[in-house]
């Protein structure tokens, strides 16, 4: 079965523009009020085509969210996880997103980023730790960080 050009087309406008999970491709699809059997359809033809692929599109937010914002991999995974992808994918778009990278490189190039001058108090390492925990690096790793850096 044939899905219809509207829906197909659209999908292929869509992925032209970024990649996407087909969770995150049927929720925009549907919300063009396309019928759910024709996205289905959409989806399926998307898929064998090679134009939607979950894997591609994990490793691409992956590497984005390591490379530009400078997430850590406790964050890159829980968004990976809310884009509706199984675990296997989701684990392996963080371990190659990371691979090149060095945690101990991000965690300072975050504390950069945010720390003006000296860490002044203990409060302002206590806030600092929990933006860095917010950012997806482990606890002990961003302290571990921010001690260093208070040293130097």
């Amino acid at each position: 079965m044939t899905p219809p050009p509207r829906a197909y087309l659209t999908g292929l406008r869509l992925l032209a523009r970024r990649e996407l999970t087909t969770a995150q491709l049927r929720a925009r699809l549907m919300r063009r009020g396309l019928e759910p059997d024709d996205v289905d359809a959409a989806l399926a033809r998307l898929r064998a085509d090679g134009a939607l692929d979950d894997r591609r599109a994990a490793r691409a937010y992956a590497s984005a969210a390591v490379r530009i914002k400078g997430r850590g991999p406790l964050r890159v995974r829980r968004e990976l996880d809310a884009l509706g992808l199984d675990e296997d994918t989701v684990r392996a778009a963080v371990d190659e997103a990371f691979e090149d990278a060095d945690e101990a490189t991000l965690l300072d190039r975050a504390i950069d980023r945010r720390l003006r001058g000296p860490i002044r108090d203990q409060g302002h390492l206590r806030r600092l730790h929990q933006y860095l925990v917010r950012l997806g690096f482990g606890p002990a790793a961003a302290l571990a960080a921010l001690r260093r850096r208070r040293r130097s």
